[in-house]
């Protein structure tokens, strides 16, 4: 999803297009401007939402420490090459 339809709920118009029928105006300074603020709220609201999701994460974390010679337990799962074709059921 775009930020801008986030934001409003409604797809981005091109800016050829964002004015309504019939009604004239320049793309000037003023619409840069507006763009520019609306931009500001889009990077602000992703912050907060950063934020909030950044706190629901560091419950859950803990910091580990490793010595030299320490054990440890290495959960390995292959992310490539692994593909098993025509497999059906349990085998």
């Amino acid at each position: 999803m775009a930020p801008y339809e986030a934001l409003y709920g409604i797809r981005c118009r091109s800016p050829i297009r964002w004015f309504e029928v019939g009604e004239a105006r320049l793309i000037g300074p003023d619409l840069v401007r507006q763009a520019m603020e609306k931009v500001k709220v889009i990077q602000e609201r992703f912050k907060t939402a950063q934020s909030r999701q950044k706190a629901y994460t560091d419950v859950r974390r803990r910091e580990l420490g490793f010595e030299v010679y320490d054990w440890a337990y290495l959960k390995v799962s292959p992310v490539k090459g692994v593909m098993i074709f025509g497999k059906k059921g349990e085998a």
